[in-house]
């Protein structure tokens, strides 16, 4: 491709197929299903990954692996993120929330220790990592595991 070939989006645009508008469109009377069958049919066809009775690829797959339906998915702070807060402040999963730290709260809270902390903050949370909690305890704050 050269300078002089490029387009506008507006000029490649292409227009939509409209069929069964008559035999001289080129797609009239079976509007390009062809005659009869599955396929011709209003809603027919065949579901993704049907191989036409053949036995489909992800039955054919060995299954591996386990999940746990009981999982506990926590929303992870680190440290750098909390010295966005005043000093002093009582950090609970609400105001984590309200200020956009966390955007969904799962089963709860994580604290780790990336980054480090330079203001004293009362920190609540569901968990903390040890060097979290040690980091926090350090700068003059408190962990409160609720």
């Amino acid at each position: 491709m050269k300078l002089h070939e490029l387009q506008s989006a507006a000029e490649t645009r292409k227009s939509r197929k409209r069929v069964g508008r008559g035999p001289s469109s080129g797609h009239g009377k079976t509007s390009g299903r062809g005659h009869k069958g599955q396929n011709a049919r209003s809603g027919g066809g065949v579901r993704p990954g049907f191989e036409g009775g053949q036995m489909p690829l992800f039955q054919r797959l060995p299954k591996r692996g386990f999940t746990n339906i009981h999982r506990k998915e926590f929303a992870i702070v680190n440290l750098d993120t909390l010295n966005q807060f005043e000093d002093g402040t009582e950090i609970t999963p609400e105001l984590l929330l309200e200020e956009g730290v966390v955007s969904k709260m799962k089963t709860g809270i994580k604290v780790l220790a990336k980054g480090t902390i330079e203001k004293k903050l009362t920190v609540k949370a569901h968990k903390f990592s040890a060097a979290a909690k040690e980091a926090i305890e350090t700068a003059g704050g408190k962990t409160e595991v609720i």
